[in-house]
């Protein structure tokens, strides 16, 4: 079947286009179901729309960079279908895209009950593109002369207006000339005219902040993020509409990202425009949306429970290590076994006792050893002397600095002590989740997810870490099932478990992306994100909450100076008691043999 031709006239409108509007484009692409002879400038591919495998075609040139279209098609419905596929599951991703779709002939326009400009502008591709064009052929009394009609959609303004078609201008084909020489392409996102912009969050101090009492806060809002969002439709005068996704949080996308819940998949499914509360520039996520630039910069580590004093039994034990412990018993057994030997292998001198003896500094009597008992004395003296100097010291240092259990610092102290840590979302460990670490596969493993009462519960049980956010001005993110009672037995940990950029999500493609991190930009050059953590922070954050997190890792060194106690040397009262009971038991079982042992002397006797 022979294609019908396109109309000169047409050929010589959309070469006046591409010079005027797409000069800098990298690369076009052309579907056409007609011949269509253009002499491009650009680089282009031209394409004949094959209906089964429209979206492969339209994606493989995308991929390569072609996302500008000129389009002439029977249905060029069809194509917008397809568009929109491809934004969706492609990886080029442009704010600025522009599509021009051409009229197919006279006769085809003429016999179509449909209003072609209204079923396009009607469709979901357009709601998120700003840039279409459609040339739509003009009924004109004069047969020499063509006349095109350059209509595109409202876009901007009430949502109910957004998608109606508007007449730009007429272009002539005798005379070559615009009637109005208007823009064409008009919606550059520098005034949104009131236009609606859905965002989706939830209450997360200090990113967001609902609910708040007009009396202190007008519009009911704030926070960081609200902020971002309150100056961005201050900016390009848009309205703003929350989609609150209080009850699934961040949410997540569904393994066959076709949607999801929660602020991820109100912006997956295009419920919202934007997403915001502390959503960080996941992988997963990154696959199927669009982010800004990144507007905070957060480090996340724990508050795990504080190490308390050392129970006072312990305090006898303190001043060596465990292994000097091992070398002081080593030592004992190896010179009661020299003095020993030294005696001829008699035990009646009671070997076992004087070294004893001699390693706490206790005298002995001299009576007339040899040479070889004098010499391993002498050397035991030395070490006893040294080894009860080095223990008093130690003993004197317990009680003079308090001493606590081990901490929990670093990420390998919190696997190592198989602690839980954990909050109400599992966002938390998006970010971990892909690490091929055992460390991190194993901290992962340790992360659990609770109510918000029974993490409450579970902040007075010293049973699991918190995770929190470290944020650039100083502040900490903290969530409020961590209450001011509990943090008092908590501590920061040192190690960051890892960091990350806080971004805004939109749909792949957006026409906000680039205004959004433009904005951001802005924000970070003034130094305003800073001065507005600090002013939600104080506003708005339990500031006792702050500080004690900010100082728990200093509050055990600021201690009083107190006269001991019968708790401060309970531990040797404890080792007296045992020496009593063991001395007494050993006395009797001495008794209880010495009297069995002279009553079978009496039988034998009798």
């Amino acid at each position: 079947m022979l294609l019908p031709t396109i109309s000169i006239p047409l050929e010589l409108l959309l070469k006046t286009i591409i010079t005027q509007y797409l000069e800098s484009a990298y690369c076009i692409t052309v579907l056409s179901d007609k011949p269509l002879s253009l002499p491009f400038t650009n680089s282009f591919i031209y394409l004949i729309p094959d209906e089964e495998n429209l979206v492969e075609q339209i994606f493989n040139v995308s991929e390569m960079g072609c996302s500008d279209y000129i389009v002439c098609m029977r249905d060029p419905q069809n194509f917008m279908t397809a568009f929109e596929r491809v934004v969706h599951i492609g990886n080029v991703r442009r704010s600025d895209r522009k599509v021009i779709i051409l009229t197919y002939d006279e006769e085809y326009n003429e016999n179509s009950d449909e209003n072609l400009p209204s079923l396009i502008f009607s469709m979901k591709g357009s709601e998120n593109l700003a840039n279409m064009l459609m040339v739509v052929n003009h009924n004109s009394n004069n047969s020499d002369c063509k006349a095109f009609d350059l209509v595109t959609h409202q876009f901007v303004g009430p949502d109910d207006m957004s998608n109606l078609p508007i007449h730009l201008d007429r272009w002539d084909s005798c005379t070559q000339q615009f009637e109005n020489d208007a823009n064409l392409f008009p919606h550059d996102m520098t005034n949104l005219y009131g236009k609606t912009v859905k965002v989706a969050c939830f209450t997360y101090k200090p990113y967001v902040l609902l609910d708040i009492d007009t009396a202190i806060e007008p519009l009911g809002r704030d926070g960081v993020e609200i902020r971002i969002v309150d100056e961005f439709c201050r900016w390009l005068n848009c309205t703003v509409e929350l989609v609150r996704e209080d009850v699934d949080q961040w949410g997540e996308i569904y393994k066959n990202e076709s949607g999801g819940i929660g602020v991820i998949g109100s912006v997956v499914e295009d419920r919202a425009h934007l997403g915001i509360t502390a959503l960080y520039s996941w992988y997963e996520e990154y696959r199927v949306m669009d982010f800004s630039v990144a507007g905070v910069r957060t480090a996340i580590t724990c508050i795990a429970p504080a190490p308390r004093l050392l129970s006072s039994w312990e305090m006898p034990l303190m001043p060596f290590t465990w292994y000097m412990w091992l070398a002081v018993v080593f030592t004992y057994f190896y010179a009661s076994t020299g003095i020993l030997t030294a005696q001829g292998c008699d035990s009646s001198s009671y070997p076992f006792l004087n070294a004893f003896g001699m390693m706490i500094g206790q005298s002995q009597y001299e009576g007339k050893p040899s040479w070889k008992i004098r010499s391993v004395t002498g050397w035991l003296l030395i070490a006893g002397l040294i080894l009860s100097s080095a223990y008093g010291a130690g003993l004197a240092s317990t009680f003079t600095v308090p001493r606590y259990e081990p901490s929990i610092d670093t990420v390998q102290d919190i696997v190592d002590r198989k602690m839980e840590w954990g909050a109400t979302h599992d966002a938390w460990i998006f970010s971990l989740t892909l690490s091929s670490e055992p460390l991190i596969k194993q901290l992962v493993k340790q992360f659990r997810i609770y109510s918000f009462d029974e993490l409450k519960r579970k902040s007075f049980t010293r049973s699991m870490a918190y995770s929190i956010e470290k944020l650039p001005a100083g502040n900490f993110a903290i969530g409020e099932y961590v209450t001011q009672e509990a943090i008092l037995d908590m501590m920061l940990m040192l190690e960051d478990f890892y960091f990350e950029q806080c971004v805004v999500m939109m749909r792949k493609s957006s026409p906000y992306t680039e205004k959004v991190s433009q904005l951001v930009g802005r924000l970070h050059q003034s130094g305003l994100l800073l001065a507005w953590e600090t002013q939600v922070a104080l506003k708005h954050l339990n500031y006792k909450v702050q500080v004690e997190v900010r100082l728990s890792r200093s509050k055990n060194d600021v201690g009083t100076t107190k006269a001991l106690n019968l708790g401060n040397v309970m531990g040797i009262f404890i080792v007296y008691a045992i020496g009593l009971v063991v001395s007494i038991a050993t006395f009797l079982g001495e008794l209880y043999v010495h009297y069995h042992k002279q009553k079978k002397e009496r039988l034998h006797v009798d």
